[in-house]
């Protein structure tokens, strides 16, 4: 879908070089990992990303990044589900804790968001192998920008 911007430098200031082909789809980097939304509605949200040779650290396991990455791309996803298209927010935490490496295949996150204030949205993400074992829990909080960028 972007593949033709991979070499595209980011100027401060400036809009995407792209624009998203639908309120509830992979971002740029989302696309560049793999990821692909199975399932989006009702602030719930399924990603899977595969294991690539290039997300491989040490002894040939998904480096731990890009588990995070698909957690908080899967509760990013859910969060938007509850939102006005358009409406822009930021991640202001993510907290992972990890218990169990990934060797090869398909990771899944299943991931949950709710509201917690007029603009705070907590969401949690559990990850798994293709087995069913879980690797991974985040838990991440988003906030909707205003107008005067607070």
């Amino acid at each position: 879908m972007h593949d033709d911007i991979s070499e595209i430098a980011m100027v401060e200031g400036t809009p995407l070089p792209i624009k998203q082909p639908d309120w509830i789809s992979c971002a740029p980097f989302e696309e560049f990992l793999g990821m692909r939304i199975d399932e989006a509605a009702d602030g719930q949200a399924v990603l899977t990303m595969p294991l690539k040779v290039e997300f491989a650290e040490g002894k040939a396991s998904m480096h731990r990044g890009a588990v995070a990455s698909l957690a908080e791309a899967a509760v990013e996803i859910a969060f938007k589900t509850m939102l006005p298209e358009g409406t822009h927010f930021v991640t202001t935490e993510i907290n992972v804790k990890f218990g169990g490496l990934v060797y090869a295949g398909t990771v899944k996150a299943v991931a949950y968001a709710s509201k917690k204030d007029e603009r705070s949205f907590i969401g949690v993400a559990d990850v798994y192998i293709e087995n069913g074992i879980k690797v991974a829990t985040s838990t991440s909080h988003f906030k909707v920008i205003r107008n005067d960028n607070s």
